[in-house]
């Protein structure tokens, strides 16, 4: 396991990805289409970018540990509940499906999170709900995720393999493993994957979340399929960012419930295909808007293996622009985990997660969090006002 020093950096906390674009052209360091173009100058089209380390220029002050958390615990209004506390199973499955699309952030070309180090966790609390990740691979790239809020009989279990492979005018990045989402009172489970990173170079610059999204309960037998859209060759505000599909039940008739339509960063309405009526399920400026950068409670429980903690130095120096300094700060982490590598296999010896237990099989990776709930977090998501 890696550890960090207990006299080593405090906690660096920055503001999760917003709903506004442009937050994170903050940390973009000058002339980045040339640097990246140059980048991937020797990177044959269908290469696995998986190994590629990317110069801190390139990064966002923060893990992408934080970026998967940021998705469940930093929103404006508490989806999660209404998902738990809906009356009939219909009007819960719509309220997993506004969830799912809400855990879609905008994010800026240019600039990508930290590759976690092995071990590396984050923990996250907002209100009753409690946040745990720990990369329990790191070639291949596995992350975990168990949540829990035992107010609301909530359990949440992810398992993430991102697969980037460059295509010349593009990177795609695949995310393998699903995500579960469990009511443990109504004793449903929803099951989940996600859309597909896609990174243009041309004709025009962008970063799109693309291709089919499933989710399915199977106890009560109702399903959805999901398509997020985005721009194909040339910018037509009606394609960016929109959604499609359909909740149908999975019986052999399939009957379909409500067509799903709109825009995943504004508007998405569900059109109940008996009465012909339209509502809004999900409003993105609602849900993302004002969202609070979490801030630490109590110190003295952050786990040296905290993902604010072990790139500290290197956040730091990317606030502050400091590209030499992150350079070298990030080189020294690198460096101690190759250096960490070769001690445990010289003595033959097996890393093991110490919150998940994890398996690999034809189907892909399952991560099983060992511990039954998630406990409260040093590090906490501040209520926005309007919320008791």
């Amino acid at each position: 396991m890696v550890t960090i020093e207990a006299a080593g950096p405090r906690p660096v906390l920055t503001p999760p990805l917003m709903l506004e674009e442009g937050s994170d052209a903050n940390y973009r360091a000058p002339n980045l289409l040339k640097r990246i173009l140059s980048l991937l100058n020797n990177v044959r089209p269908g290469s696995d970018l998986t190994r590629l380390q990317l110069p801190p220029m390139f990064n966002l002050p923060k893990s992408q540990l934080q970026c998967y958390g940021e998705s469940v615990y930093c929103m404006g209004s508490d989806l999660l509940s209404k998902c738990a506390n809906e009356g009939t199973s219909l009007e819960r499955f719509v309220s997993v499906v506004a969830w799912s699309i809400s855990t879609m952030r905008p994010l800026m070309f240019g600039v990508a999170p930290y590759n976690p180090i092995l071990g590396e966790t984050h923990h996250v609390s907002r209100g009753t709900l409690n946040v745990l990740l720990e990369q329990v691979s790191h070639h291949p790239p596995v992350t975990a995720l168990h949540a829990t809020d035992e107010k609301n009989n909530i359990e949440m279990i992810w398992c993430h393999y991102p697969v980037p492979k460059f295509h010349g005018t593009r990177i795609e990045t695949e995310v393998h493993g699903k995500r579960q989402l469990k009511l443990l009172h109504k004793e449903e489970t929803y099951e989940m994957n996600s859309p597909k990173l896609v990174i243009r170079f041309l004709p025009v610059l962008g970063v799109d979340w693309l291709g089919n999204v499933t989710i399915k309960c199977q106890e009560t037998g109702i399903a959805a399929e999901l398509s997020y859209r985005g721009n194909s060759f040339l910018p037509r505000q009606g394609n960016h960012r929109s959604i499609n599909g359909r909740i149908f039940m999975t019986s052999s008739s399939s009957k379909i419930i409500y067509e799903i339509s709109g825009h995943w960063d504004r508007i998405v309405t569900a059109k109940d295909l008996t009465t012909g009526k339209s509502k809004v399920i999900y409003d993105a400026k609602e849900v993302l808007s004002g969202v609070k950068t979490p801030i630490v409670k109590e110190s003295q429980g952050i786990w040296p293996t905290e993902s604010t903690v072990v790139w500290a130095d290197v956040s730091q120096a990317i606030i502050n622009k400091f590209w030499e300094k992150a350079k070298e700060a990030k080189s020294s982490i690198e460096e101690r985990e190759r250096e960490i590598t070769q001690e445990r296999n010289s003595k033959g010896e097996n890393w093991v997660p110490k919150h998940f237990t994890v398996s690999y099989k034809e189907s892909g990776w399952a991560c099983l969090p060992i511990q039954r709930s998630v406990p409260p977090a040093p590090i906490v998501v501040p209520f926005n006002p309007f919320e008791t």
